[in-house]
């Protein structure tokens, strides 16, 4: 059983500066936008942690050796991509020969990115998740049990918020891009949203089961916190949330079968099928209400909006051929938007823009050509064998972190939600956990304070 909180206890340096780097990010770090207010925010904040973590933090890289290599790997690229090269370089690229011509003098030095500033804009976002991994490591072993907790109340701060959309209440936020009357929470897109009270659905049986404790109180609390989220997320319209959101019931449920069965021995075994049963009905119920109601508008939109009339299903052909145009160069990372306006089909032309390629695995191969893909296949292996092994001998923590990488991936087919600082920095906690698939104990052998000998 966990030790209880002592009367006198104070936080640590760095506890406090991860809740309030996550306050920051929950308040302006909604939007993936370059032009988003609150990107200006979110940056000052993660440079000013960066420089407080690097000062004062003492732990050895080592134990997060995996995002480094991966935070490195992914600073290198844009690095390489703003190099100057010389004009016959530069014209040999893939893609480049129709750009010539904006130049009527002699051709000048020129990166491999199309638009360096939105490739300088792609690689200074990397101060979010660097800020993250840097207070992770470095926090002390003894305040890493909070961090379900504390990622959950976040999520659960997000959920609230969202409700206070959904029943009319005009609030939104100036720092992010968000859309006035959708409900989207702390960020500027539903979608996004969805996928963030996902990954609460795969919290709520780590943070009521965690360190082996007794559910109690937590047991019908974690139940109602489930319920609350399933329900926001049919709420939010958002039609890939709502298949993410069905993902992650699924895996709370499997991550929640044996403590629940340990909970359930003392009964007579008819107990535990009827409590699972109980629970699904339950669950069912409430949706069907929320439909009747109709409140789910996820299911609505899933109804009425047809494949043909859907932007990413249109898109799709387009994107594929440019792949193939800028293969296996890429066009440089966040030049997505300019770029396909060079290529955009007439029939495709309307008010608004297609910001992005509305799935990040495709968006990452145009951006970054040969190199990019290699990279992300690289990042998908590691997250594949290490959620193998947190599966087989790990802590649920660990399986936590896999399910929610997975959830982001399966997410990012059809959307990108890996762009935005908030969920950054969610990823960033969910692979540190992956990191670490055995349960962590204080290095110390002496009792902590407010334990007895």
């Amino acid at each position: 059983m966990p030790n209880r909180v002592p009367r006198n206890f104070a936080p640590s340096v760095f506890l406090t500066l991860l809740i309030g780097f996550l306050a920051i990010l929950w308040v302006a770090g909604g939007a993936s936008r370059a032009d988003a207010l609150g990107q200006v925010i979110v940056r000052i904040a993660a440079w000013i942690t960066v420089i407080l973590a690097a000062f004062l933090g003492k732990r050895s890289l080592h134990e997060a050796r995996a995002l480094y290599w991966f935070l490195l790997m992914a600073a290198l690229l844009p690095m390489l991509q703003l190099v100057p090269l010389p004009p016959s370089l530069w014209e040999s690229l893939p893609g480049r020969m129709q750009l010539a011509d904006a130049v009527a003098s002699d051709q000048p030095w020129r990166p491999l990115s199309i638009v360096p500033g939105a490739t300088w804009n792609a690689l200074s976002s990397l101060v979010v998740p660097l800020a993250g991994v840097l207070l992770l490591t470095n926090l002390p072993m003894s305040e890493r049990r909070w961090l379900p907790a504390i990622l959950l109340g976040t999520i659960l701060a997000s959920a609230i918020l969202g409700l206070l959309q959904f029943s009319g209440t005009g609030i939104n936020n100036p720092l992010i891009n968000d859309t006035p009357g959708q409900v989207s929470g702390s960020f500027a897109n539903r979608n996004h949203f969805a996928l963030f009270l996902a990954i609460g659905c795969v919290l709520v049986p780590i943070w009521v089961f965690q360190d082996g404790r007794r559910p109690s109180w937590r047991g019908p609390l974690g139940i109602g916190i489930l319920l609350l989220f399933v329900l926001t997320i049919l709420a939010t319209g958002s039609r890939a949330g709502m298949f993410v959101g069905s993902l992650a019931v699924a895996i709370a449920m499997v991550l929640a079968w044996r403590p629940l069965q340990r909970e359930l021995q003392r009964f007579p075994r008819w107990v535990s099928p009827l409590f699972i049963v109980g629970i699904a009905s339950v669950t069912a119920a409430f949706v069907a209400f929320s439909v009747l109601a109709g409140r789910a508008e996820s299911i609505n939109r899933a109804i009425v909006v047809e494949t043909g009339t859907d932007m990413r299903a249109r898109g799709l052909p387009t994107l594929l051929d440019m792949i193939r145009t800028y293969f296996p160069a890429g066009t440089g990372f966040g030049s997505f938007d300019p770029v396909f306006r060079i290529h955009e089909p007439f029939e495709l032309l309307k008010l608004t823009y297609f910001n992005h390629a509305h799935n990040d695995f495709l968006e990452i191969i145009l951006d970054g050509g040969l190199i990019a893909s290699a990279a992300l296949f690289a990042a998908l292996a590691w997250w594949a064998w290490a959620s193998i092994q947190a599966w087989r001998n790990g802590s649920p923590l660990a399986r936590a972190g896999g399910a929610i990488l997975f959830l982001v991936f399966v997410a990012s087919i059809v959307d990108y939600p890996a762009r935005t600082p908030m969920m950054m920095a969610t990823i960033v906690l969910a692979a540190f956990w992956l990191c670490k698939p055995r349960v962590e104990q204080d290095q110390s052998a002496l009792p902590g304070q407010g334990q007895q000998l």
